[in-house]
């Protein structure tokens, strides 16, 4: 096996050139990503007579969808952290092992997953805060999403991988694909095979289906440096790797499952200040902003394996410079993301519904929600930054601490003291203000011991947990 075949350039290439060259796929990979929850969500909200009720119906599966998203990153995110780390110190053969590895523990989760939500479908869409009126669209919805669980948690899962393994374009090309492909088929079976909003879920699952077929394909070319086997018998849980694999990806799992807790008391107290139509405002603000998270997010894919590959192979100058320069350009993203909240709210808003009622509710949520949103940027770039050197504690910690330990105790307390749903929306800038000063103090510490590092020594000053 030619190492010719493994991106060295890592290592060697100028971090400018390579943050562009991994982060610009990843950046249009997860811009894309959010349009293709977008898409559905404009679909669904011009449904004719329940476009207002099925957006809300949607904004309830949030909690559910991150907790399916929470169990895919927990295996997925850990084993791409791992393998481009491997790669570092060209250990190929264990790379293999991890990549088999994390196809039986996502066939696993998803098919749990799948199990305990169908079973227990409707108590847990109340419990994440369906009324009657909207209970019958969130559970057309999240039972195609559920029976295509193990599929989604595969395409996630591999699709970083081969970002991981030193081919962002291929996974930015599949996930254009994915997101072209349901921009097609969405009307087609929302509209004029008369779906409604079930039509939208199949026409999600199908699309990253035909992705995940591809991506088999890909991996499954033995010439590869990192590919499957194709015995059998290989695919059996090394509960080693294992172990590693989900101790580095338990920082986002913990994360995505505390924003479920978080959005789960959200959709709790907008019901009760402001009604359904509030969690249908929470349901469009929450898609809006989320096309700015998912842009930091592709910044922070093209920072994963630059910063864990130099890591591996020990050049901590490398690691600073992509970190101090991604962190840059995700804050520049952020800043514009309030910039579009403050000034464009209605006009943003308005591309989801025409419902007036609706379009106050939300205007007046992204204005309020994303006050101080341009700190978020360096906030999520730092949390990464812990996660590919496999810091998990440090990386668990600044995942949760806005979610858990800020944003929670806000947003039980302020609709109360406002006595209005503005309280559930003042509760984010406040808690991401608090957040933001925690990381910039962990972050100065983290940079300070990788200065006094010198390039090939051990990392084990830093606490390293790879």
């Amino acid at each position: 096996m030619s190492s010719s075949a493994v991106p060295t350039e890592l290592g060697t290439k100028p971090i400018s050139a390579l943050i562009k060259q991994y982060a610009v796929p990843g950046i249009i990979a997860m811009t894309a990503s959010s349009l293709y929850n977008m898409v559905d969500s404009i679909y669904i909200g011009h449904i004719p007579d329940v476009g207002s009720l099925s957006i809300a119906g949607l904004a309830i599966t949030f909690p559910l969808m991150n907790i399916s998203t929470a169990f895919g990153t927990l295996v997925g995110v850990g084993a791409a952290t791992m393998i481009s780390v491997l790669l570092g110190q060209k250990n190929y053969k264990v790379a293999c092992k991890v990549l088999s590895n994390e196809v039986i523990l996502n066939i696993l989760t998803g098919l749990i997953f799948t199990v305990i939500t169908l079973l227990w479908m409707e108590p847990i869409l109340r419990f994440f805060g369906a009324s009657d009126a909207t209970l019958p669209y969130a559970s057309a919805y999240m039972t195609i999403i559920a029976l295509g669980n193990m599929v989604t948690h595969l395409y996630f899962g591999l699709n970083s991988v081969v970002r991981a393994s030193g081919n962002p374009k291929l996974a930015m090309g599949l996930t254009l694909f994915t997101v072209i492909s349901n921009a097609i088929l969405d009307p087609i079976f929302i509209f004029v095979l008369g779906l409604g909003v079930k039509g939208a879920a199949i026409a999600t699952v199908l699309c990253q289906l035909m992705s995940l077929a591809y991506t088999l394909r890909y991996f499954l070319n033995q010439e590869r440096f990192l590919h499957l086997p194709r015995e059998i018998s290989a695919y059996k849980v090394d509960w080693k790797i294992a172990k590693d694999s989900l101790a580095i990806g338990m920082g986002p799992f913990l994360m995505n499952l505390a924003s479920c807790i978080v959005v789960l008391f959200i959709n709790q107290q907008l019901v009760k200040w402001g009604g359904d139509l509030a969690i249908g405002a929470y349901g469009i603000v929450n898609r809006l902003v989320f096309l700015f998270v998912m842009i930091v997010m592709g910044f922070n894919q093209g920072m994963q394996p630059i910063a864990g590959y130099n890591f591996g192979a020990r050049q901590y100058g490398r690691v600073r410079e992509v970190y101090v320069k991604t962190a840059l350009w995700a804050t520049l993203v952020t800043t514009l993301g309030f910039i579009v909240s403050e000034f464009l709210a209605r006009p943003a808003v308005e591309i989801f519904t025409n419902d007036p009622i609706l379009i106050e509710k939300a205007a007046n949520g992204l204005r309020k929600m994303n006050i101080v949103f341009g700190i978020v940027g360096f906030q999520m770039v730092t949390t990464n930054l812990f996660q590919c050197l496999g810091m998990v504690r440090k990386s668990i910690f600044l995942s949760l601490s806005r979610q858990l330990l800020f944003l929670l105790p806000c947003i039980y307390i302020l609709p109360a003291l406002l006595e209005s749903e503005d309280g559930v929306w003042y509760s984010f800038p406040i808690s991401d203000t608090i957040a933001a000063i925690i990381t910039a103090i962990m972050a100065v510490g983290l940079l300070r011991k990788l200065g006094k590092l010198k390039d090939g020594e051990d990392p084990s000053v830093l606490g390293s947990q790879i």
